[in-house]
């Protein structure tokens, strides 16, 4: 068996008393306090979360933002530097080998931010058709990542002297203040809550001071540390793709009605040709949010028949139960032959047990971002 890797602040979560999962070849903190409690933390104060297991990767050199809007799904030249995108690495059956973040830091320089199970397969896909001059170098344990998440993020990182006042999926870098000195962190408002936030990209080894100092701060405006749970109860309240669920190889952008990530114009990108004839012809299932109408907790591979005793028209890839709702929600690909509709009813096979659902649209809550 595998041994599973350690990010660069283990002590410190185990300190706070977090229980521990795996996840993408990582050991991870599930929670501290408890899920709902640190979801709740997100929605009306602030939490921090140690995502370091996140993968980062640097394209650099002449023309290194040329090739990567030449190979991923959306189309870098819309946006300046300083700015970072979402964007999708398919293969070339229109499969998403990986969804990241790419960082447009320069014309010759792109640093990625993938998943963390899919890092190796993301850089060997680039590096495998990279031009002379262009290098991908992985660099998966030379930065942690903390995302600071909430509507009180702006008054916490304000507060340490960070820059706040920058447009979505906007970047700078800066120095923070710690005990152990100054350190640099390159600042995103980015995040996967929904609410608006921030991610921080400190050096792997100054990691430790970086979340003592925004932790201390996190507490002090009603905020405390968030696990893993929360980081998924969140983002399933705003519909957001998880790759291995939402995303895969065998599932593409038009299925997951990530298309928006898709830069259609572009004459060149991994996976295009099969992409534009799946969208021209429909695809044959599609991405819908299922919210429970009775008790009930939904979750991922449950069977979604079209109505009691019916055949099944699709499955569900994630479920739980919404702190802020009170109700089961899920995300679910169904078959576009079922004609499925925003408003209509399904019924979701909940171990043996027959769960109505409604079919409505995302997010389950407003965004705040």
């Amino acid at each position: 068996m595998t041994e599973l890797l350690a990010g660069p602040i283990a002590d410190r979560h185990e300190a706070l008393g977090a229980t521990f999962a795996e996840f993408g070849g990582w050991n991870m903190p599930v929670s501290y306090a408890g899920t709902v409690a640190e979801h709740t933390a997100v929605r009306e104060a602030a939490g921090i979360f140690d995502v370091s297991h996140l993968g980062k990767a640097l394209v650099a050199g002449p023309g290194a933002a040329e090739f990567i809007n030449r190979t991923l799904t959306n189309d870098l030249g819309k946006i300046a530097v300083g700015k970072a995108q979402y964007t999708l690495c398919c293969n070339d059956s229109g499969g998403v080998v990986d969804d990241l973040i790419a960082y447009l830091v320069s014309d010759d320089e792109v640093f990625l931010v993938p998943n963390a199970a899919n890092t190796a397969a993301v850089v060997a896909q680039l590096s495998a058709v990279a031009p002379d001059g262009v290098t991908i170098t992985d660099q998966h344990r030379e930065y942690g990542v903390f995302a600071v998440q909430g509507p009180k993020a702006p008054e916490v990182l304000g507060g340490l002297g960070l820059p706040i006042d920058m447009e979505y999926m906007a970047f700078a870098d800066a120095e923070l203040a710690t005990a152990d000195g100054p350190k640099p962190v390159r600042v995103c408002r980015t995040g996967y809550t929904g609410e608006r936030g921030y991610e921080l990209l400190p050096r792997w080894a100054d990691a430790g001071p970086v979340f003592d100092t925004l932790l201390a701060a996190v507490t002090e405006h009603g905020g405390q540390p968030a696990g893993l749970g929360a980081r998924d109860t969140l983002r399933t309240e705003m519909g957001y793709a998880l790759h291995g669920h939402e995303l895969s190889t065998e599932i593409t952008p038009v299925q997951a009605r990530v298309g928006w990530a898709v830069g259609w114009k572009k004459p060149e990108f991994f996976g295009r040709d099969a992409l534009t004839a799946e969208k021209a012809a429909g695809p044959s299932r599609r991405l819908y949010a299922l919210k429970a109408k009775g008790r009930g907790v939904l979750r991922a591979d449950c069977a979604v028949l079209a109505e009691s005793g019916g055949a099944p028209i699709g499955r569900c890839t994630s479920g739980t139960f919404s702190p802020t709702l009170k109700q089961g929600i899920a995300l679910a690909l169904l078959d576009t032959a079922a004609d499925p509709q925003v408003g209509g009813e399904v019924v979701v096979d909940v171990r043996g047990r027959e769960l109505p659902c409604e079919i409505v649209a995302l997010p389950f809550v407003e965004s705040h971002v």
